[in-house]
């Protein structure tokens, strides 16, 4: 998972479609919960995706351990 810090306006959408997974504070931004998301929220992490109203979120899936786990990548600020 990756959060664009500068994208985020803390809506909170993601919490509420996966809360296992993220966590916006009052008045604050995206927390990404977990380092490893497992399978089974992967359709509650693809609904925070697709219902975030900034597009703040992206999924990044970690090819390199050869599996099909999700791992976190970063929370970031974008650089434009």
């Amino acid at each position: 998972m990756e959060a664009d810090l500068d994208l985020c306006q803390g809506h909170a959408m993601c919490s509420l479609e996966a809360p296992d997974v993220f966590d916006v504070p009052r008045r604050g931004t995206v927390r990404i919960l977990m380092d490893d998301i497992p399978e089974n929220l992967r359709g509650d992490v693809e609904s925070a995706v697709r219902y975030c109203p900034t597009r703040a979120l992206r999924i990044v899936e970690d090819r390199s351990r050869g599996d099909t786990s999700w791992r976190r990548s970063t929370e970031q600020n974008s650089t434009r």
